[in-house]
């Protein structure tokens, strides 16, 4: 397999389908692209890879099969491992994960519009609208829902890592980035996401990358 993904310290939804790729336990073979760059226009044109997800990544290619977003990458590997290792067993928590997951994936354009994800930056006091502290509230909301029912088990969503928290890894990294206040079982998990071994080194990549996206470097206003 062959996992075609963006800038490390940028784009959430390459993170997404790297770390749903590590959580399958197969081998895959990793291409970065550097994402909206001086030659960006030119690397989607010319690189055949690129073409069947129109010039987005991430994109997973497996022989002659190709799966470009990220939830159908989950879905695809999950098929391929079995859908335990990323999904609860227990019925209730798994339609539970995966509402989260559909909302994660189709909601919360306010905060990713104004809080572009940005691994290797601190920005306190970023500005914040109504609307972006809506969908942290409703984020943190889904979160302590998640761990009062089902996260018993370990200090992810559902206790051991999975889909839910592949889809949300992103957001622990925009709360990091942009200094959101959480209540403390919020920062419980937030640490447990950025420790696990794959993030730190997603993180260790991110901070080595030399490409700077200067539209991602300043908070909407």
């Amino acid at each position: 397999m062959k996992l075609i993904i963006g800038n490390k310290n940028y784009s959430s939804w390459s993170l997404r389908g790297w770390l749903a790729c590590k959580q399958s336990g197969l081998h895959f073979e990793e291409l970065t692209v550097p994402i909206l760059g001086e030659d960006w226009e030119h690397i989607k044109s010319s690189t055949d890879e690129l073409a069947p997800s129109h010039g987005k990544v991430p994109i997973l290619w497996d022989g002659e099969a190709v799966v470009w977003d990220s939830l159908a990458i989950i879905d695809y590997l999950a098929d391929k491992v079995g859908r335990d290792r990323f999904w609860p067993k227990d019925e209730a928590a798994r339609a539970m994960a995966r509402s989260m997951v559909a909302e994660m994936h189709s909601s919360y354009m306010p905060l990713r519009r104004t809080l572009p994800m940005n691994v290797r930056r601190r920005v306190p006091d970023a500005p914040m609208n109504e609307d972006v502290r809506a969908d942290i509230v409703r984020i943190l909301t889904l979160w302590a829902e998640a761990r009062a029912r089902f996260g018993h088990g370990g200090p992810f969503l559902f206790g051991t890592f999975g889909a839910a928290d592949v889809i949300y890894a992103p957001v622990v990294s925009r709360f990091l980035t942009y200094g959101i206040g959480v209540p403390g079982f919020a920062q419980a998990y937030m640490q447990a996401v950025w420790e696990h071994d794959w993030m730190q080194a997603w993180i260790a990549a991110a901070e080595a990358e030399e490409w700077v996206i200067e539209q991602y470097e300043t908070p909407v206003r």
